[in-house]
């Protein structure tokens, strides 16, 4: 055990030798002063781990002493310790940020209890989480092994996002690797469960399918609609994003339902958040919709009718109600929404697109700085929480609660990290997504793919008699031979999406009620 060094000021010092002795054997260095003025004098001249400040000393008292040590070194931990339970006291404490509070008469396992919380918690914590996790690795090995349906392999990733997040605090890297060899071979049985039945659950009524992005708004929003309601698509969020910003948002509001649904494929906002918001299949859309729908050899812009989709499924469902759709691509944009919030008021259901996540992420394939922020999935939550923190969405988020709206956050898609290079010939038409290729003269080995020769078959548009969609699995990623080792290079260790991965496919739903 490292060698901490414990700070102890009371003006009855003697008395709580006893105490001192006990931390001593335990492995503790305590240094004892019977006054605030003579703790300060040390705190300053010397390093230590934790501070442990009496309340009550005559002169400088604990909370005099506690302001002026925050003032010069505020990341030390610092205790109070009072016979006083006032609570003007304990505000005033917790106030300074004190790292805890104890109350006379002391119990030794108390006192020992607060050091190790403090001093060895990260220790303890990243022991028994990396022990935990090892335990619970071979029933989540035995489980891809089993014939898991839609629901059982979202319980299978919620469990890996669980793990991940957990070892994510640990110091010890070694499980973190063994972690991500697990979510690589739950990628690669995903991949098998996907292509064995993606198709019937389109076109087979009595397969066990789960709900998918065409029946978000009849299944899940239009049956639970509340006076006021506030559905917020965040896109690009993957479930391991929506763990990190819960805790934020669960400060103003209550989880009604956290569930998972599964995108459709292509994993891409053209095709799954038009069949959100369209309440329909891409190939139907191109149907009944031609003059919205645009298709991949369309210059214009894949995204531009989303209101229109939205308005016609409104209409389609027979619900007499007022809708607004905001779509939100710039900071300004989003501080505008905040400032006109009223405006919203007058309807019952408002719509707001949030694109930021979805720019992160091809910032980050474009941009180097954003590379060098985001290496690896831990970063890329992290700079997707500090980005919620401060931006207008927060802000948002706290008017809807303030009006006592519910609020639903959801996403269209996930996106993965891609490590593997995989490639494919096409002529100039094809599109320049990394994870699917659309068109009519690829050339590829079928192996690690997922091809449509029959598109209609998914219900995705069929542009010309030949067209085929081919989908990048697990962590792959679609390269050229032409100018392949510069390709592989910008592009490996990337975030991309429209191919198949739990990371792409299973997103959150969730329904939350104010506070």
């Amino acid at each position: 055990m490292q060698n901490y060094q414990i700070l102890w000021a009371d003006d009855e010092i003697d008395l709580l030798k006893p105490h001192i002795l006990f931390l001593k054997q335990k492995g503790y260095e305590v240094t004892p002063v019977n006054s605030g003025s003579d703790a300060l004098d040390l705190f300053q001249e010397r390093n230590f781990d934790v501070i442990f400040l009496d309340e009550n000393m005559p002169g400088m008292t604990g909370l005099e002493t506690l302001s002026q040590m925050k003032t010069i070194k505020p990341h030390i931990p610092v205790v109070m310790i009072t016979k006083s339970e006032e609570e003007h006291i304990m505000e005033e404490a917790i106030g300074a940020k004190i790292s805890d509070y104890l109350i006379k008469p002391l119990n030794p396992n108390q006192i020992l209890l607060s050091v190790k919380k403090i001093l060895e918690n990260k220790r303890i914590i990243s022991e028994k989480t990396n022990l935990n996790y090892q335990q619970d690795f071979r029933n989540l090995a035995m489980a891809f092994g089993d014939n898991l349906d839609h629901e059982e392999w979202g319980d299978v990733y919620k469990k890996l996002v669980h793990w991940e997040l957990a070892l994510e605090q640990s110091e010890d890297k070694s499980m973190r690797e063994v972690l991500e060899m697990q979510k690589s071979e739950a990628n690669t049985n995903f991949t098998k469960f996907i292509c064995k039945n993606y198709e019937s659950w389109l076109n087979d009524p009595s397969a066990n399918k789960p709900l998918l992005s065409h029946q978000l708004f009849k299944k899940k929003v239009f049956p639970t609609l509340d006076n006021k309601t506030f559905f917020i698509l965040i896109d690009n969020l993957r479930y391991d994003q929506w763990r990190i910003l819960a805790p934020i948002i669960g400060e103003y509001f209550n989880i009604e339902e956290e569930s998972l649904y599964y995108s459709i494929l292509p994993t891409t906002t053209a095709y799954a958040r038009n069949a959100i918001f369209a309440g329909m299949m891409p190939s139907d859309m191109e149907k009944y919709y031609p003059q919205l729908w645009k298709n991949e050899d369309d210059e214009e812009g894949k995204n531009l009718h989303e209101e229109d989709f939205l308005r016609k499924q409104v209409e389609k469902n027979k619900l007499n109600i007022k809708v607004s759709y905001n779509k939100i691509i710039t900071n300004q944009q989003g501080k505008s929404l905040v400032d006109n919030f009223k405006n919203l008021m007058h309807h019952d259901l408002n719509v707001i697109v949030y694109n930021f996540v979805d720019m992160l992420s091809h910032a980050r394939t474009d941009m180097q700085m954003i590379r060098e922020l985001a290496p690896d999935e831990a970063a890329y939550r992290s700079i997707t929480k500090s980005w919620f923190m401060h931006s207008p969405l927060l802000d948002l988020v706290k008017k809807v609660a303030e009006v006592k709206g519910k609020l639903v956050i959801t996403t269209d898609h996930g996106t993965i990290r891609v490590k593997r290079p995989f490639k494919i010939i096409g002529d100039k038409n094809v599109n320049t997504n990394l994870r699917y290729k659309q068109g009519k003269n690829l050339s590829f080995d079928d192996k690690e793919v997922f091809d449509a020769r029959k598109p209609e078959k998914l219900f995705l548009p069929k542009p010309n008699i030949s067209t085929t969609y081919v989908f990048a699995v697990e962590d792959y990623f679609f390269a050229y031979p032409n100018n392949y080792n510069y390709y592989v290079s910008y592009f490996k260790d990337t975030f991309q999406h429209g191919g198949i991965s739990m990371e792409e496919m299973i997103i959150p739903y969730i329904a939350l009620q104010p506070k």
